[in-house]
């Protein structure tokens, strides 16, 4: 069976749930990280007060038993916190004026001004719908919640076979870190030290200035974030079929995450800009073929070359703003201002961890199509028969 998952809910409904197929049997699930991820894509700073409403835990409904996978899908729910101050408002069945008037009018309203940025507008015209509230509660980077745990999963999958993913800030609007080519998986174990996300303390701490001059002056930012992968084997993917390249499988995933608008996988920009003589990573042997350099960011021909995997992805500033921008009704088309909903400044660092969460997912989803099995044990072992059989082996993480 394939890899897949799916999600459903709404950012004020119940709560968030995702079931995920596929995942061999006998993978022990990593409790505590699974909770470590949940929370850190709750923190950073310039987050909404939101985030002091939830505390977010995944319920595991289905799939596993005693800590391991047992073969069949994995269902989970992160519930939201925040449904019971919205009740009836977020119903799933038809409710009563009586019931509507329980909650805060301000819930209850039908939202007719969209927010320029956001899918409020295209969202209510494709699906034919009376109010924005029905595009917002689902378009949410709520969601991404369930995508988390499904990702902390996929780590888990990951770590059998020697792969690890790791993701950090490397910009928050005009700041930025100097570019680091030479990281290791041991360095992004400052980040429990940092506020945004950033592994350069004295950067770090810039960022934050940063986020507090945006939030003095009502306004958003976006960023860049960095996730690298190590540990992965020449192989993962295929140049036979489009479907099957890698590289357009990580940037359609880091893409799929709301707010996100370009991806660069190694040093994709600048090589479009240099001659092909200053661009790609010659090769030589050491026990097995190895790269001085690595431009090309661990992927080629759409597969895995053995370098880290290294996915750059921009975040555009936040559209929800506290000085809303001008927009037009969905009645009357009159002009108006924005809809000013609770939101973050900047969610960069919980971008990082949810992008990290999808980048797990698709080297999980690559590991699986390649090395097969219904158990881990199985997979395991075709791993290290395909490392006997090739030139190569794994750098020092």
């Amino acid at each position: 069976m394939k890899l897949s998952f799916v999600t459903s809910g709404q950012s004020h409904g119940p709560g968030i749930v995702a079931i995920l197929s596929g995942l061999p049997a006998g993978i022990h699930v990593d409790r505590d990280r699974l909770q470590r991820d949940l929370a850190r894509r709750q923190a950073g700073y310039g987050r909404s007060p939101r985030q002091s409403i939830e505390t977010d835990e995944a319920t595991i409904l289905g799939g596993m038993r005693h800590g391991r996978t047992i073969g069949g899908p994995v269902s989970l729910i992160v519930e939201n916190r925040d449904h019971a101050n919205w009740g009836a408002a977020q119903s799933a069945w038809a409710v009563t004026e009586e019931e509507l008037a329980e909650v805060a009018a301000r819930r209850t309203r039908t939202v007719v001004v969209p927010r320029p940025g956001h899918a409020d507008l295209s969202g209510v015209m494709k699906y034919e719908l009376p109010d924005v509230r029905d595009v917002l509660e689902r378009a949410s980077a709520r969601e991404t919640s369930a995508r988390v745990a499904v990702g902390a999963m996929c780590k888990d999958l990951l770590d059998a076979i020697g792969i690890s993913v790791h993701g950090h800030v490397v910009r928050v609007g005009s700041v930025a870190t100097a570019p680091n080519a030479a990281l290791t998986a041991k360095d992004f174990d400052v980040l429990s030290d940092r506020q945004v996300g950033c592994i350069d303390a004295d950067t770090d701490a810039k960022m934050v200035a940063e986020i507090e001059q945006a939030k003095k002056d009502q306004d958003t930012l976006g960023g860049i974030i960095e996730v690298r992968a190590f540990g992965c084997p020449p192989g993962l993917g295929s140049y036979a079929s489009e479907e099957l390249r890698l590289d357009a499988r990580i940037a359609g995933a880091a893409l799929s995450i709301q707010a996100m608008k370009a991806v660069e996988i190694g040093e994709g920009w600048e090589n479009a800009t240099l001659r092909g003589s200053k661009v790609h990573d010659e090769l030589h042997y050491d026990n097995g073929y190895r790269r001085d350099t690595n431009r090309a960011g661990g992927l080629e021909g759409g597969m895995t070359n053995g370098e880290p995997v290294i996915v750059r992805i921009a975040m555009k500033p936040l559209p929800t703003l506290m000085k809303p921008l001008k927009t037009a009704t969905l009645d009357t088309h009159e002009p108006a201002e924005a809809l000013v909903e609770r939101s973050d400044t900047t969610a960069i660092w919980a971008a990082a961890v949810v992008a990290e969460a999808v980048i797990a997912f698709e080297l999980a989803r690559a590991a699986k199509e390649k090395f097969g099995g219904d158990a881990i044990g199985d997979l395991v072992a075709a791993h290290q028969h395909y490392l006997s059989r090739i030139p190569w082996s794994p750098a020092a993480p």
